[in-house]
């Protein structure tokens, strides 16, 4: 099938003809259509912020800062008959880098989600939900004490806990430009069976998986464009973190294997000799290699220690750390291999019956792909591992570690694991606030997720039908709230995931073409790689680097619920004769607008598709246009290809007949 954009360098001598057409059209079609071209294509300026922090071309400025938090953090599991608690002592080293002294800090207390009165639990659907936070009698931080030393002064805090927050209030205002302070914490809690679908416990017959999260009391970002960012975690909502380096041990029970974000340190005290030499072996292998074999699993010579051990790691230039812990784990791991020739190792622990080929056996070679891929089209992974963990979550996040459900199969655990590794680009290497945007880190996922399925292993879950738009249109349809509202505030999240990714194949494949968006993707990664994006820098990056002033379709998708309709009106032969030429018109009936693909079949046999720029619609909500038909037209179709959400295709295809 023949491909070509419509040229218009044949139209000067009809051009009054046109215009009379396009009039009297419009004036036809003016009652039935919602489409208003000002609203599209109406002046948009994106909100600034002061002081040189953000460029016009959607880069960090001159003058961007951001701060940064350290942490150093030893922590305890200690598993009860009836509740097994987190026992943790955290120092944080916190720089303010802003222009503003600070009266007052504010921490995440995201365990106390938990607790029974938290808004969290509150706001949970009679119903329940996939998060399904309730609380429980013995939920959230059990905060012992807070210190802060600045300035060679130590003094201790009563800190005001609001739900999820905590604010220490300074003596001496702690200043700006790189001063430093640091806060302690000692604190505890009770880790929940269902932990919001992002940590929690679960048994199986060789032990409990404890998948820990949220762990520690962490800094809530100070940032150039709200300062404090405050708001509640309350589950949907995810999280905003600052960059640093982490230092920490968790000491567990010795029959326990333990697996952490970044780089074990003390393996030689933890593991076996056995254990040490297959990940030394692991290391160098492209395939999968055991490390605990499952007819290893709670044999005495597996884990050999007595008492308890403390597990040493280490993970630089991060926004956040996690582990897992249990006696079931199986453990196996494979060589990542990087674009710059630096090596990685990628791992995976689960228990027996998460076990098989059709499952967890090929966790690591889903994992190790999944990285390779993401590494070579979009950033190098930063770090040196990544380890994935069956247990209780769904499918979450975190940098370096991922949790997916105990049960997956096949595509199913493909599908979730490259999900959950791919955050570790978006929002972990791109630091967006998802606790804001949750369409930034949800949706851009999903958006390369499409590409590591159609890599991966010649495509062997790969799909192009699941690149559903008429599915979509189905969802918008029923869209009640925009994408920039804030998750707690929207009715249909998937919208985050779904229709984000399918806003970008849209620019992609319709709208700029795959080299000019891969380009300013691209360069939207590579600026905003470890800081901190607002949706406007997105805009104003692809504007930039693509050429081409997008803000018709950035407006319209990410803050309406507006739909696409666009419509065959009406074919006219040129003299009522079909060698003449083909008067079609077209018309965009609902408030969105986008280019249009026409596949147009005459009747000797003759098919081509053409391409529309979405500027036809600039002046109003119809268009006629002439197209050099040679004999009657047989039919046309609008988006033969399907690649847009058009709200109603019954009138996309005109049938001559």
């Amino acid at each position: 099938m023949k491909i070509r954009h419509l040229k218009l360098n044949y139209l000067p001598g009809i051009l009054g003809l046109l215009l009379v057409t396009a009039t009297a059209s419009a004036q036809t079609a003016a009652d039935s259509i919602k489409y208003n071209h000002n609203e599209v294509f109406g002046p948009i300026t994106w909100p600034v912020t002061s002081g040189d922090t953000r460029s016009a071309n959607g880069h960090p400025g001159q003058h961007y800062w951001q701060n940064r938090a350290d942490y150093l953090i030893k922590a305890s599991l200690n598993e009860g008959a009836q509740d097994t608690t987190v026992t943790g002592d955290v120092t944080i080293s916190y720089t303010n880098n802003s222009p503003d002294n600070l009266d007052h800090l504010w921490l995440q207390l995201d365990q106390n989600l938990f607790r029974p009165d938290s808004r969290g639990a509150a706001t949970v659907p009679i119903g329940g939900d996939r998060f399904d936070v309730k609380g429980f009698s013995r939920g959230g931080y059990r905060i012992e004490s807070v210190s802060v030393t600045y300035k060679g002064q130590t003094y201790k805090v009563d800190p005001v806990i609001t739900d999820a927050r905590m604010q220490l209030r300074l003596k001496t205002p702690m200043g700006a430009k790189g001063e430093k302070i640091q806060v302690r914490v000692n604190y505890s809690f009770s880790i929940p069976f269902y932990g919001a679908d992002r940590m929690g416990r679960k048994k199986f017959k060789d032990g409990v998986v404890y998948e820990i999260a949220q762990w520690y009391p962490r800094m809530c970002v100070y940032d150039d464009v709200e300062g404090w960012n405050t708001l509640p975690y309350m589950g949907l909502g995810e999280f905003y973190c600052d960059y640093g380096d982490f230092d920490y041990y968790i000491t567990a029970p010795a029959g326990m294997t333990v697996v952490g974000s970044g780089d074990l340190q003390n393996g030689a005290q933890v593991l076996t000799a056995t254990q040490q030499s297959r990940l030394a072996e692991a290391r160098n292998s492209d395939k999968t290699v055991m490390i605990i074999k499952p007819n290893e699993v709670g044999e005495p010579a597996t884990h050999p220690f007595k008492g308890s051990l403390t597990w040493h790691f280490k993970m630089l230039n991060t926004r956040d750390v996690s582990w897992a812990a249990s006696k079931a784990f199986i453990w196996d791991a494979a060589r990542v291999n990087l674009p710059s020739g630096r090596k990685g190792i990628a791992m995976s622990t689960y228990p027996a019956e998460s076990a098989g080929n059709d499952s967890w056996g090929r966790s690591t070679e889903y994992l190790k792909n999944s990285i390779e891929i993401y590494s070579k089209e979009y950033f190098e992974y930063p770090w040196n591992s990544a380890v994935n963990v069956s247990g209780v979550a769904l499918g979450m996040e975190y940098p370096g570690i991922i949790f997916c459900l105990s049960n997956l199969k096949n595509g199913g655990l493909w599908g979730d694991v490259t999900h959950e590794i791919g955050h570790n680009w978006f929002p972990m290497i791109v630091g967006s606030n998802e606790r804001k945007y949750m369409w930034m880190d949800e949706g851009f996922n999903t958006f390369i997720n499409e590409y590591s399925t159609e890599k991966f292993n010649n495509g062997e879950y790969f799909n192009a039908k699941n690149r559903n738009a008429p599915g979509i249109a189905q969802m918008m349809k029923r869209e009640k709230d925009p994408l920039m509202v804030a998750p707690e505030a929207q009715n249909e999240y998937g919208q985050y995931y779904v229709k984000t990714a399918l806003g970008l194949d849209m620019l992609r494949n319709v709208v700029l073409g795959p080299d000019r968006f891969d380009y300013a993707f691209h360069e939207y990664i590579k600026h905003w790689a470890f800081k901190h994006p607002l949706p406007y820098d997105f805009f104003r990056t692809m504007n930039d680097a693509a050429g081409e002033d997008l803000n018709w379709f950035f407006q319209p998708w990410f803050f309406t619920t507006w739909k696409l309709d666009q419509a065959v009106q009406s074919v006219k032969y040129k003299n009522d004769d079909a060698v003449n030429g083909a008067l079609i018109t077209l018309v965009n009936k609902e408030k969105m607008a986008m280019p249009v693909d026409l596949k147009i079949t005459q009747a000797n046999g003759k098919t081509e598709t053409l391409h529309l720029p979405v500027n036809i619609w600039q002046r109003g909500g119809t268009w006629t246009f002439l197209y050099p038909s040679t004999s009657a037209i047989q039919s046309i179709e609008l988006d033969p290809d399907r690649q847009l959400p058009d709200a109603d295709r019954n009138n996309n295809v005109w049938n001559g007949k």
